[in-house]
């Protein structure tokens, strides 16, 4: 069964993979002070033991992203996936600046209220933004830190250029459109026989809930991620790099630059690979994550 608060088209996905994750998805009220109202956040939790691993998804993505990943990860330890603030199947509460403070903001009290222990933070793409962010700010919270294609080098989003009425509107209900999306879903992948109808509808079944254009706008015209390129050397956690490495989104030169500022970091390119290496080749990103565990880079 799939929780109530889920779009109706959840029972459509047919990968199993997908039907699993979406059929573990739960929600929990997280108090913040970003509002006097608590925040109903998404997530998915299995396995046990180890360091709490916890995995943060994309941009305008979901928990979802972390089908094929999560259930290998959580075989041999604690693993967690969360809808971040503004995006996925968490509430997006009106009035609360969706933008990177909120989101950091609403992850610590995430983690402060179901796991507060030390974690091994992930995040693929925009979730590594996001993680660093996190890192930087609320450094003993983070034991380890994996970086999956990630973003965090350039600066800010090309949406944002954008993002005044009434281009707004038509921005995000560019990157609403099917044709819009299966492309972008393409490029992702480097083997595009992955990019299935099923792949599609994991991709967009968080735009059915309340409030999506408005939360992606507004996230939009915060600017997204700046650049953390100039404080990345503050991170002392032991860090893994993951790229895909024919990736056509944010291509392969951020890698170099991850590797060559961040002073514990190991680089490992997954051969025959595009820009999601967590669905594309999950054992293998999976096997490098827990053997990571045990790893300290010097």
């Amino acid at each position: 069964m799939f929780a109530n608060f889920l779009p109706k088209l959840v029972e459509q996905l047919t990968e199993p993979t997908s039907i699993a994750l979406a059929q573990s998805i739960q929600h929990s009220a997280i108090v913040t002070p970003l509002s006097n109202s608590a925040i109903a956040t998404t997530y998915v939790h299995q396995g046990s033991g180890g360091t709490p691993i916890v995995l943060l998804h994309g941009f305008d993505s979901s928990v979802l992203e972390f089908r094929r990943l999560l259930p290998l990860l959580a075989a041999e330890n604690e693993t967690w996936a969360v809808d971040l603030f503004g995006f996925g199947f968490t509430d997006r509460i009106a009035g609360i600046p969706f933008g990177p403070n909120a989101i950091k903001t609403h992850l610590y009290y995430f983690w402060k209220t179901l796991i507060s222990q030390p974690v091994i933070l992930v995040g693929a793409s925009m979730g590594g933004a996001a993680a660093i962010d996190f890192t930087l700010t609320y450094p003993d919270v983070v034991k380890k830190l994996v970086l999956i294609n990630s973003a965090g080098v350039a600066a800010g989003s090309i949406m944002s250029r954008y993002m005044f009425p009434p281009l707004d509107y038509l921005a995000a209900e560019f990157l609403r459109h099917p044709r819009i999306r299966a492309s972008i879903s393409r490029t992702a992948y480097q083997n595009k026989s992955l990019a299935d109808i099923d792949a599609q509808l994991c991709a967009s079944l968080h735009l059915e809930m309340p409030s999506w254009s408005n939360a992606l706008i507004t996230f939009a015209k915060s600017g997204g991620y700046s650049s953390f390129k100039k404080k990345l050397a503050q991170i002392k956690q032991s860090t893994l790099i993951l790229w895909g490495k024919e990736d056509r989104i944010l291509g392969t030169t951020d890698a170099y630059r991850f590797k060559r500022v961040l002073a514990h970091s190991k680089l490992i390119w997954i051969q025959d690979c595009g820009h999601v290496p967590h669905l594309e080749k999950p054992k293998i990103t999976a096997g490098h994550i827990l053997d990571f565990r045990f790893t300290t880079i010097p």
